[in-house]
């Protein structure tokens, strides 16, 4: 059974700060459990700390409890490294000083929160051992930040803490993500497609499905779930067609050939490209696709971590259709979790999965990174629907992303038809 918000549905607070200022006693007293150890020896947490929990008035949160960024020697140097990586995982930045205590190591800190535009509160803490200095109080407020002055170990300033953080929340918080539901509306229908996979746990479905599941019923809105090979068997049956076909990308094609064309088809994978990354940015990169060259490498990366088996979507289909699809073997490297190859510029492609355990600010970080290598990054459905030359059908309930897809498929035509044409005599 599953319990509680997934972690992808959280809002992610970092906390951040030098050793020993209170970062772990600060996440025990917020979340009312000893969530972290605590000690008076300096350099106590070693990797993050992640606790969910129900904060209010926030709701669902995940705090990351980080270790100390003035850490030292060859495992603090990991440890700092670490830290970095919660960075691109947080959507507030808890920035925790010692009050009465400022210098380079929070300014530094505080540069790189910037430079990611972070909403970020600065907490002064210890307050009951000693007070901050009018100097530092000075400094915060020319610098325009936001902070509180708080005791974890008495408790003073606690409330306003939360009620700071609630304010800081992004826009999602208030208005959560929609996966189907704009499309499929009150007392409509939408049929899933779901194959039993063996990768997922005994008696449960994908949490992509789980999730466009629940959707669904918060829109008012029913669905059939059905296995592909019953498909056939609920469209006949079915008095009106439903709105939408909503399939696993591994059985694309064959769903594909059982639903009429006038039904709209698309993939899970797609829809939790919409919501969780860049479906235009994402569907323009499918189309690299087309440039593999027998030799080049593909960077495949799965969000979480499982064990594979056979015929493994990411290790096997997936790389199977674009050795097809290139005419000649290709490189693969296999990523899983939040790690990536440091140097990704070898790398022609990077295909992901659905990210349903990330949050939108997760996989649209990990997005803007490969950009910043100039790798162009697509989707597992996307990528699956292009190989079988079905993702304009598959996009046609996306207009932005069907014509982003036309445009630079176009663009693509026509640069190629350039050195031909140079060759004609004029």
């Amino acid at each position: 059974m599953l319990r509680g918000t997934a972690k992808g549905f959280r809002i992610a607070i970092g906390l951040f700060g030098r050793r020993n200022v209170g970062k772990s006693s600060l996440l025990n007293a917020l979340t009312r459990q000893k969530v972290s150890i605590v000690s008076p020896v300096a350099g106590t947490t070693t990797d993050p700390v992640e606790k969910p929990m129900e904060l209010q008035p926030l709701g669902p949160v995940l705090f990351l409890d980080t270790a100390g960024i003035d850490d030292v020697g060859a495992l603090g140097l990991e440890r700092i490294e670490r830290t970095q990586q919660i960075l691109a995982r947080v959507e507030i930045a808890v920035l925790i000083a010692e009050a009465g205590m400022w210098g380079e190591y929070e300014e530094k800190l505080l540069a790189q929160i910037r430079a990611r535009a972070i909403p970020t509160l600065i907490v002064l803490n210890k307050i009951d051992l000693q007070p901050p200095s009018d100097a530092q109080r000075r400094l915060l407020t020319q610098e325009d930040l936001q902070y509180i002055e708080v005791s974890a170990a008495t408790g003073a300033g606690l409330d306003a803490l939360r009620a700071m953080l609630a304010k800081l929340a992004p826009e999602r918080a208030a208005n959560p993500a929609v996966i189907l539901r704009d499309l499929v509306g009150p007392n409509e229908l939408a049929v899933l497609v779901t194959p039993i996979d063996r990768e997922a746990p005994k008696g449960r479905i994908k949490q992509l499905q789980v999730q466009t599941i629940r959707d669904l019923l918060d829109g008012e809105a029913a669905c059939v779930v059905v296995k592909e090979t019953g498909l056939a068997h609920v469209l006949d049956n079915l008095k009106t067609p439903p709105k939408i076909v909503v399939t696993d990308a591994q059985v694309f094609d064959a769903v594909a050939r059982i639903t009429p064309e006038d039904i709209p088809l698309t993939a899970f994978s797609i829809l939790f490209a919409r919501l969780k990354g860049d479906l235009v940015a994402q569907t323009r990169a499918t189309l690299t696709i087309d440039a593999l060259h027998p030799g080049d490498q593909v960077l495949i990366a799965e969000a979480c971590a499982h064990h594979p088996i056979e015929d493994d979507i990411g290790r096997v289909k997936i790389p199977h259709w674009l050795e097809e699809h290139a005419d000649g073997p290709l490189q693969f490297t296999t990523v899983q979790g939040r790690d990536l190859p440091k140097d990704l510029s070898c790398f022609k492609l990077a295909i992901h999965c659905g990210a349903c355990l990330w949050t939108p600010h997760e996989m649209r970080e990990r997005i803007r990174h490969c950009h910043s290598h100039g790798l162009p990054i697509t989707n597992y459905g996307l990528a699956i629907a292009h190989l079988h030359n079905i993702l304009e059908r598959a996009l046609a309930p996306f207009p932005e992303a069907l014509a982003a897809y036309c445009e630079e498929r176009e663009r693509l035509q026509a640069a190629a038809r350039q050195p031909q044409e140079a060759l004609v005599e004029p």
